[in-house]
Formats: structure tokens, C-alpha cells, sequence
């Protein structure tokens, strides 16, 4: 077991299946306490079942149905998690959604929702731990943005690709006010990660994706959830307001 920063306590979003999942499994195994919140009660209630969380202490996790889209659930789950441990150290904001609605057909509905969830989620939750970590003088933030907010359009939408565009910004102004106070704010950008989501993609779309990928296969969940590891660790106080590609040379920079 890692014990670099055990006991901390984490909040990660849109941790019901995929990225999100795989990340709070992670921080479980490394000795973290860890909030589990999703928008999805019944994939929630079937992760309770599962055999990790089954062989899991229980007081090590928490599941927490939260619509991050919603500025008073994300209060209302920071405030109990706090009577829960009393402290946050850490949050990962993974929580999104992806369209590949054309230009041409994405409504007003349609591009409100995904950035009030990606874009909008991200800004407000971390707003609301930030008096906690900053009394705390230590914080680590982390951001699940996409190759879609740093190429564009691959397999996905512009709206898809506008909010994660806003993600990577939104890291550099937390990174910058942050910084006096212990806390480091990154941006990991995955592309081509194997997740339930990929089962949404255009067949021919994800062909012509995975051809492009100079290792010659798609990533898997685990290799972004180590890589997430090591920001929220001990070893990054110097390393605030990047952005860590994941995407198997697919893009180079």
C-alpha cells in the first residue's frame, strides 16, 4: 500500500463507472478516504455490491448522489462531507458529458447542459472546497479534461470540445490564486482511455482514431488513475497549473 498521504480525504465526481471509478479505486487501495458522487443512484447502488467496495472498510468511502450542474447539491455534499471527516484534501473534478451532435444540430438546451456540467461543475466545486483547503494550507485539484479541448474535434462535439477548452483555463486561474496556500490545481487530458463511454463512440470513428495512436492501442483507466496518483501526492508541490497529456502520442506538444 502507498502511504504517501493516507487518511486524506477525496472527493471525486462522476465516479460511478469509467475514469472516475477507476481513479476513486485507486485512492481507496493507497489508503485515502474517498466521496464517491455521481449523478447515477443505480449504478451507485450497484457499485455498493461490487466485490472492491464489498472487501472495502467502510468507513473509507462514502456514495453520494450529486448533480454537479447544481450549485446548492454541490454545497449541500461538500457540507457533509466535512461533518463526515472533517477535511478535504482533495477533488477530482471528472464528472461530464459527451455529444457528438454536429455544429449544425446542437440546440440551446444541449450546449447549456454539457457546460453547465463540464465547465460549470469543475468552476463550482472547487470553489466550494477552497476555504477548506486553504485553512488547511494543503490542496490538490485535479481536472479530467480531453485531447477535444487541446485539437478539437475528433469524436466529439464543439460543445464537448469548448468545455474542456474552459477546463484547461480554468486550472491556470485556480493554479495562479492558489498557489500561496499550498494548493496545486492540474489538468490530466485523456484521449482514447477504454471506458464504458468508448461503447458510445462511431464505429468508424474510433477506427480511424485508434490508427492514429502512435503506440498502436487505446489506454486503459488504470494507467490515467496512476497518473492522477501522482499528482495528488506528496512529490507535486512544485507542479501546479499543468496539463498532463494521456493519449498515447496521439497528440504531441
Amino acid at each position: 500500500m502507498n502511504i504517501d498521504g493516507y487518511g486524506r480525504v477525496a472527493i471525486v465526481t462522476g465516479a460511478a463507472q469509467g475514469l472516475g471509478l477507476s481513479i476513486a479505486q485507486r485512492m481507496l487501495e493507497d489508503g485515502k478516504r474517498v466521496a464517491l458522487l455521481d449523478v447515477n443512484e443505480e449504478k451507485l447502488n450497484e457499485l455498493r455490491l461490487s466485490p472492491f467496495f464489498q472487501q472495502m472498510n467502510e468507513a473509507m468511502y462514502v456514495f453520494m448522489k450529486v448533480d454537479v450542474s447544481d450549485t446548492v447539491a454541490i454545497k449541500d455534499a461538500v457540507r457533509t462531507i466535512m461533518n463526515r471527516w472533517n477535511r478535504i484534501d482533495i477533488l477530482i473534478n471528472n464528472a461530464g458529458i459527451r455529444r457528438e451532435t454536429s455544429i449544425e444540430d446542437i440546440t440551446l438546451e444541449e450546449w447549456n447542459l454539457l457546460m453547465n456540467v463540464n465547465l460549470g461543475g469543475t468552476f463550482f466545486f472547487s470553489q466550494a472546497v477552497l476555504e477548506v483547503m486553504k485553512v488547511q494550507l494543503w490542496g490538490r485539484i485535479v481536472n479530467i479534461s480531453s485531447f477535444g479541448g487541446q485539437f478539437g474535434p475528433l469524436t466529439s462535439g464543439a460543445h464537448y470540445c469548448a468545455s474542456k477548452a474552459g477546463q484547461l483555463v480554468l486550472t491556470k486561474v485556480f493554479a495562479r490564486h492558489l498557489a500561496d496556500y499550498g494548493i496545486t490545481v492540474n489538468t490530466v487530458a485523456p484521449a482514447a482511455i477504454r471506458t464504458p463511454e468508448m461503447d458510445n463512440v462511431d464505429p468508424g470513428k474510433l477506427k480511424h482514431m485508434i490508427a492514429s495512436i502512435p503506440v498502436g492501442r487505446v489506454g486503459e483507466a488504470e494507467e490515467v488513475a496512476q497518473l492522477v496518483s501522482y499528482l495528488i501526492s506528496d512529490s507535486t508541490n512544485f507542479v501546479t497549473g499543468a496539463t498532463f497529456d494521456i493519449n498515447g502520442g496521439l497528440l504531441m506538444r
